[in-house]
């Protein structure tokens, strides 16, 4: 997949947040935070305003689109 992510590094510097913590501060469900940190799904462009949002950090040090 194009987009990958930095979700579990940040999670981890964010006070070893959850992937249920974190889905419940962006109205996901945890398979979905899962997925998506496993590049196995590529969010909406508001789902990852939201996550970069969750971590206080631009969307650029949260998602990176790499050409195939």
């Amino acid at each position: 997949m194009p987009i990958e992510n930095e979700i579990r590094r940040l999670r981890f510097e964010n006070g070893e947040m959850t992937q249920a913590q974190l889905a419940d501060r962006i109205g996901m469900t945890r398979q979905t935070v899962i997925a998506i940190e496993q590049n196995k799904y590529a969010p909406s462009l508001e789902a990852a305003f939201k996550i970069a949002d969750a971590f206080g950090v631009p969307l650029e040090q949260v998602f990176r689109w790499t050409k195939a």
